[in-house]
């Protein structure tokens, strides 16, 4: 049986960032993200992959993000983004978002490490 979630488990801190395009001086689109809000949240890692691309060896690190519902993390979508609070390099790409039990508590995001924003 699944291990029920715990505020015990949220060890990590991650900001939300969402995409703003904005003009630069010269009027081309440049694209900035802004931090909407930091949370507490439980990384649970999955089986990662290893793909060549551009003939090159990539590896991908899928992890389930679960973090408490909230007004602010119930508008997280697949454009947003994740990036820990500790470690500004580790940028985490959501894929999905779920509420796992129908109840508002949680919500599990699938996110990639290790791909392009």
């Amino acid at each position: 049986m699944a291990e029920r979630p715990s505020a015990g488990r949220a060890r990590e801190r991650l900001h939300f960032q969402h995409r703003i395009v904005e003009p630069d001086e010269y009027g081309n689109d440049k694209t900035v993200w802004e931090t909407v809000f930091t949370t507490a949240a439980e990384l649970i890692p999955l089986r990662g992959t290893e793909t060549v691309m551009a003939s090159r060896l990539t590896g991908v690190q899928p992890f389930i993000v679960r973090i408490r519902s909230c007004e602010a993390s119930r508008a997280v979508t697949p454009d947003w983004r994740a990036v820990d609070a500790r470690n500004a390099a580790r940028v985490l790409n959501i894929r999905t978002v779920t509420n796992p039990d129908q109840k508002n508590a949680w919500l599990d995001l699938l996110v990639d490490n290790g791909v392009a924003t």
